[in-house]
């Protein structure tokens, strides 16, 4: 069954399909077709078919093995023990662990250890306010009772990004003011993650598109399967990145920056967030600069929440302590904001983008860059953080974004 599904993508294999649809009853329409010669082949069913009954066989202790005629559980070799959620016969279950609590939008447990697990429980893992709420308060319960925390998915993907949904009712209202702090918030959860007072790593599979990639670039570290999907997305829907990405980048930026040159590292990022570039890969998401050199990569995608758990162990055991809050990042200012307009003006005039991509744009460049103020400026995260806010709801506010959040929302894809 593995192998089929392995290699075709199917979602079951042949004999659990075949079991679920009543073993002795599919059997005996087979053996009437062999025996009417309308199958491909006239070779009789094997005896062991019909010796496992209609139980079939899968069941909860393991899979039929015709050989010695026994249900064998799965191999308990070493290297299998890494994986605590192996791809499943629909007739397995694994260990779920303890909850912690467990709310709307989230549960928090463990695996009788001193590592706490958030999981998202919202479609497609997305970020409404309830898992803000819940990722706040897993924090909380980390700090007081844990030595880490890990975010990790029961199921693909990580998080494709922020739930829209809650803030539509309130972007068709015009309550503006409302909708400011509901990025607000979303910005708090990304500055909770980064100064936990316990290291908390993020475990990424599959998508971590907009607010998923944020979270995992304010995690202490990440872990990512190496089939991960990452990516800065919102200039897609005529948005900016606004739960502190783009603070992220400039701060990024500046810590980076050879010889002082902070425009250098903002360019490579711009063209990054204002095509809304995903990385297919992780190893691409580290050339993207959006996983950091110091995230771990890894080929197999059911070892993720065991490597994970190890490197926030590591983090908690070599004395971890939040990083201080820089107070002094050196922006690029109005010249690098001047350098992108230019640019955006030139692809304009050629057709390459539209008035309204330049806006967006131009917006994520004066964020990146820290605003209209002097190169070299020194600026603190809030800052930063107020001006994706400002500009967030100020795109959020045009005609042609909310169009495209509705193309979006309608259609699955901007």
């Amino acid at each position: 069954d593995f192998a089929i599904r392995w290699g075709y993508g199917w979602d079951q294999g042949p004999f659990e399909i075949w079991q679920q649809a009543g073993w002795l009853q599919v059997a005996n329409w087979i053996q009437e077709d062999i025996a009417a010669g309308k199958t491909m082949s006239d070779a009789a069913l094997p005896a062991w078919v019909f010796e496992v009954g209609d139980a079939g066989v899968h069941a909860k202790t393991g899979s039929y093995a015709p050989s010695d005629k026994s249900y064998r559980p799965r191999s308990a070799l070493p290297v299998y023990r890494r994986q605590y959620f192996p791809d499943a016969i629909y007739t397995e279950e694994f260990d779920q662990g303890t909850t912690i609590f467990e709310t709307d939008g989230v549960r928090l447990w463990h695996q009788g250890d001193d590592i706490a697990i958030l999981s998202f429980k919202s479609k497609m893992n997305t970020i409404g306010a309830a898992v803000l709420e819940g990722v706040n308060r897993a924090v909380d319960e980390a700090e007081r009772n844990y030595k880490a925390l890990v975010i990790w998915q029961t199921r693909e993907p990580f998080s494709a990004g922020a739930d829209l949904k809650d803030a539509l009712p309130v972007v068709a209202a015009g309550k503006w003011d409302e909708f400011e702090q509901i990025v607000a918030s979303f910005q708090a959860a990304s500055q909770r993650i980064k100064y936990s007072l316990v290291p908390v790593v993020s475990a990424v599979r599959g998508m971590a598109f907009g607010g998923g990639c944020e979270f995992q670039m304010h995690s202490a570290k990440t872990v990512f399967a190496l089939e991960s999907y990452v990516g800065l997305v919102e200039a897609g829907v005529g948005l900016l990145p606004a739960g502190g990405g783009l603070k992220e980048i400039a701060l990024r930026s500046w810590q980076n920056a050879v010889g002082g040159d902070v425009f250098g590292q903002i360019q490579t990022y711009f063209e990054t967030i204002a095509m809304a570039k995903v990385a297919t890969s992780a190893l691409e998401a580290k050339e993207l600069k959006l996983a950091r050199p110091n995230d771990v990569v890894i080929t197999n995608k059911d070892e993720l929440l065991y490597v994970a758990k190890n490197e926030a162990r590591a983090l908690a055991e070599t004395g971890y302590r939040p990083p201080l809050p820089p107070r002094a990042i050196k922006v690029a200012g109005d010249v690098g904001i001047a350098t992108i307009r230019a640019l955006l003006t030139n692809m304009l005039a050629g057709g390459f983008v539209s008035e309204h991509d330049v806006e967006v744009a131009t917006r994520i460049a004066t964020v990146m860059c820290g605003g209209e103020i002097e190169r070299g400026s020194e600026v603190d995260e809030e800052w930063l953080l107020n001006l994706e806010r400002k500009h967030f709801v100020a795109l959020a506010q045009m005609p042609k974004t909310q169009a495209r959040i509705a193309y979006t929302m309608q259609n699955g894809k901007p």
